[in-house]
């Protein structure tokens, strides 16, 4: 059966994909901070393998790595992510916590995709796709505001287009997604779907991608999304 790899693995969406691939049969390497304690992640049924990861920590990264050599991950899911402050304004910037989400949101993917991709090159599928927002649009952004979340995940699609690029020789395949506006701690109770609806989504269109979607900016459901 093949492997997927999910950062940020033990809530929200990561958990969700996590347990659906788990008893799909896929063999499941599910990384967070503390696998110590994983919360609701221990109690998933399948072919589960926890793993610590600060995916900002880029020697936690590179040992996760070594220690999985040879292990050939078909679907690598960056999906850990953080918001930071909500609706600060232009002239009340907090920069210090601006920094520490391009880190996580921005940097770390990154980090993590270079780190693996001879894993993901070593496999059937070679997929590998970040969780990004609708709220990276230029095009889709009439409300402006949020400034920090906007800017992080519209530099992660900048980056991981150039890796697209850079990676096509080996025929790997990166795609960005937009999960919805989900029922998460980040996306609150008043968001306009489910986790369930947004990784029954996502799944398929994962399964979708083909070598003409790599570097492309997709929907949930795999409708293509402005730039």
């Amino acid at each position: 059966m093949p492997t997927v790899m999910i950062t940020g693995a033990n809530r929200g969406i990561g958990l969700e994909l996590a347990r659906q691939y788990g008893a799909d049969g896929w063999t499941v390497i599910a990384t967070c901070r503390n696998p110590i304690q994983p919360g609701d992640l221990a109690t998933i049924a399948g072919d589960i393998q926890v793993h610590g990861l600060d995916v900002t920590n880029h020697a936690q990264v590179d040992r996760l790595a070594q220690d999985l050599d040879g292990t050939a991950i078909d679907l690598l899911v960056n999906n850990a992510g953080i918001y930071g402050p909500r609706s600060m304004s232009a002239d009340g910037m907090d920069y210090g916590a601006w920094e520490d989400v391009l880190r996580t949101n921005t940097l770390a993917p990154l980090k993590v995709a270079a780190a693996f991709t001879d894993h993901v090159a070593a496999s059937d599928q070679k997929k590998l796709v970040t969780i990004s927002s609708i709220m990276a649009s230029i095009a889709d952004n009439t409300g402006g505001g949020e400034y920090i979340y906007r800017s992080s995940k519209a530099a992660v699609n900048m980056v991981m287009k150039s890796f697209a690029v850079d990676v096509a020789a080996r025929e790997i395949i990166v795609a960005m997604f937009h999960p919805g506006w989900v029922q998460t701690d980040m996306g609150g109770p008043g968001a306009a779907i489910d986790v369930l609806t947004s990784v029954t989504g996502l799944k398929a269109a994962f399964a979708g991608l083909t070598a003409a979607d790599t570097g492309g900016f997709f929907n949930y459901d795999g409708k293509p999304l402005p730039w």
